[in-house]
């Protein structure tokens, strides 16, 4: 029987998530915000469906599907999936759930694991393990199993360091003791169609690299690869003053990402496991 995967979202993560399923025989499809995106995907051979999260999608988008992924990050008012086509999800017997390790909240450069408590401080966060549990709900309901798969930054092609340095918006903060963990987007998409083979109840994921880092320590390393020089470092108390509430919120937490469990049990091995064979493999695409 064919599998047929359904991906609310085929954003940046979703994309990368389809192309590897449809090279591997997966019948997909998926939705996005505009008719013209959708247009677009469909000339590349996915199956795409608008959505704005107003309204369900008809039944007949859904198809057969046997696996369903979630990428789209929640609102105020909570997960736009769940809040319009809970009632479509019944036939699938297996769901994913992108959320974010920022649900861990601030550990101080600390480790964190799947079994450290969630004790998220910032309102995206927050809402994402509201999400989470609105997941939870539907596989309890349904009887699917439920795989959560908690996400740092995610980078890949045309969506990393590399741009930041090109485009001269880079900036080196110098916040001691400030690391944040980050994944490719293909180890990303690698990590979500291994869980798909596993239908054991409910289980989370760390996926991320090896090497949690600062974000100064990455710049220089994507200046070295262009062969640009290397910006001096802002203190972060000259820095944070003139930052969007947005920029500082991420500074305001600090923790290191363990990814054990993904390589023991879930058997993924990165094929970028830290950020210099990931920024490296990119910048000879590019070129």
């Amino acid at each position: 029987m064919t599998r047929r995967l359904f991906i609310f979202g085929l954003g940046f993560s979703g994309l990368e998530i389809a192309k590897l399923a449809s090279a591997e025989g997966w019948s997909v499809a998926g939705t996005c915000t505009t008719e013209d995106k959708a247009r677009r995907l469909r000339e590349e051979g996915i199956e795409a469906h608008r959505f704005d999260g107003t309204a369900a999608l008809p039944t007949e988008a859904f198809g057969e599907a046997t696996h369903v992924v979630c990428t789209i990050a929640p609102g105020v008012e909570g997960d736009p999936a769940l809040r319009t086509c809970r009632a479509l999800l019944g036939r699938a017997r297996w769901l994913g759930y992108l959320s974010t390790t920022g649900v861990y909240g601030d550990h101080e450069g600390g480790w964190v694991d799947e079994t450290t408590d969630p004790l998220p401080s910032q309102p995206r966060s927050q809402q994402r393990l509201a999400a989470e549990q609105g997941w939870r709900e539907v596989a309890s309901a349904t009887g699917a199993s439920l795989h959560i798969l908690r996400l740092p930054g995610i980078y890949g092609p045309g969506r990393s360091t590399l741009d930041r340095v090109r485009d001269g918006t880079a900036r080196r903060i110098d916040k001691p003791g400030q690391v944040f963990s980050r994944i490719h987007v293909e180890d990303l998409a690698a990590s979500a169609l291994k869980a798909t083979e596993r239908a054991t109840g409910t289980e989370i994921w760390n996926v991320a690299d090896d090497l949690p880092a600062s974000n100064a320590d990455v710049i220089a390393y994507a200046c070295e690869l262009l062969g640009r020089p290397v910006p001096p470092a802002i203190p972060w108390e000259e820095a944070a003053p003139v930052m969007s509430a947005m920029a500082r919120s991420f500074y305001s937490e600090s923790r290191r990402v363990k990814n054990d469990k993904l390589k023991r049990e879930l058997g993924v091995t990165l094929r970028y496991p830290t950020y210099r064979e990931g920024l490296k493999a990119i910048a000879a695409t590019e070129l």
